[in-house]
């Protein structure tokens, strides 16, 4: 098998030990070339936005974005004047990742995410409208404005070009995002991490199906995908890295669970020794032992050098654009290093 090349390549962050490092791992991955840095708000950890204000300072050319924050959490004028603000600051390279974040966490906070789809489709709408400076009334299922537009009195008033992406995980969600790039609100999909290849082709068949539903084609659908990368010489010490990883979101969040490919069965095994959300460290080392060796790398690029560069290249030949690379030990600048050296010139 021939080497991969990457045309594009980017780094997911979030929640390493030292807030910092998360600051200095953008800061290498610019000078490696890489084209992205993803922030991660999936728990209630830290939040992207603060992290990324940081991003604009730091650094000169990278592109960031949430990967992904959620469609209820914000009200969509204060998502929208947040990313104007993002996009000012950091001379336009602010993106915008967002999903239908998931339960029971949502739950657990007060928030119904019955008919998750049609909320994110009038989110979407919305949010496109007030990034272009258009003056809003909208009266949706779910999102009711009024007669609203981003004041921006003294700041340059120009439409902000922030790239919208739905974290798409579920084939219901991959068709509607595709349409909704087909109508020109949103640019494209996040596409989840612990899936195998094979789902994102499922995937890609659902997007193909909604954007030309509208008229357009697949190559308008512009598809990162953040990718769990568990890297050493010594390929079991890698796959044993990921397994916890696995294990927690297989037990935990059923739209990994369907997508993973793992037997049914299996995973509510795995789920009730976890005993719900949160799971302790021994609930996870208990579990774990469920969780076997081809299951992790059939979703984690997880194994020698070698091995993940394969493996993120089965993402890419599978639908994959720019692989969001996250490193799930701390060598993150050894990942950055490795995939640098396959990205095309």
């Amino acid at each position: 098998m021939s080497d991969p090349s990457f045309d594009r390549l980017g780094i997911w962050n979030w929640e390493s030990e030292n807030v910092a490092d998360e600051i200095e791992y953008a800061k290498y991955a610019e000078s490696k070339g890489f084209d992205s840095v993803w922030q991660g708000e999936s728990r209630l950890v830290r939040d992207a936005m603060t992290i990324m204000g940081a991003y604009t300072q730091v650094t000169d050319s990278i592109k960031f974005g949430p990967g992904v924050t959620n469609c209820y959490t914000r009200n969509v004028a204060l998502m929208a004047q947040t990313f104007s603000t993002l996009h000012e600051l950091s001379n336009g390279r602010a993106m915008l990742g967002i999903g239908a974040w998931w339960d029971p966490l949502a739950s657990k906070v007060g928030i119904d995410r019955q008919n998750a789809l049609r909320y994110m489709w009038e989110y979407c709408t919305v949010l496109s409208k007030l990034l272009d400076l258009e003056n809003v009334t909208y009266d949706g299922q779910y999102i009711q404005v009024e007669d609203i537009e981003l004041d921006l009195v003294r700041a340059n008033a120009d439409p902000r070009s922030v790239p919208i992406y739905i974290g798409a995980t579920g084939l219901t969600m991959n068709k509607m995002s595709g349409e909704l790039v087909g109508k020109g609100v949103v640019d494209g999909v996040y596409m989840n991490y612990l899936i195998p290849p094979e789902h994102n082709e499922l995937a890609m068949e659902k997007l193909t199906e909604g954007v030309e539903k509208q008229g357009g084609e697949i190559e308008d659908v512009d598809r990162p995908q953040l990718i769990a990368v568990s890297m050493d010489e010594d390929a079991d010490v890698a796959i044993d890295n990921a397994r916890g990883l696995v294990t927690q979101y297989i037990g935990q969040q059923p739209h990994i669970t369907k997508a993973s490919g793992i037997d049914p069965e299996v995973g509510e095994q795995i789920g009730e020794e976890l005993g719900g959300w949160p799971a302790s460290a021994e609930d996870i080392e208990r579990a774990s032992r469920l969780v076997p060796d081809e299951v992790v790398t059939n979703v984690v690029a997880a194994g020698t050098p070698e091995d993940c560069v394969q493996k993120v290249g089965d993402y890419c030949e599978a639908g994959c654009t720019e692989p969001s690379l996250y490193s799930l030990g701390s060598n993150t600048e050894e990942v950055i290093d490795v995939f640098a050296e396959f990205k095309a010139e």
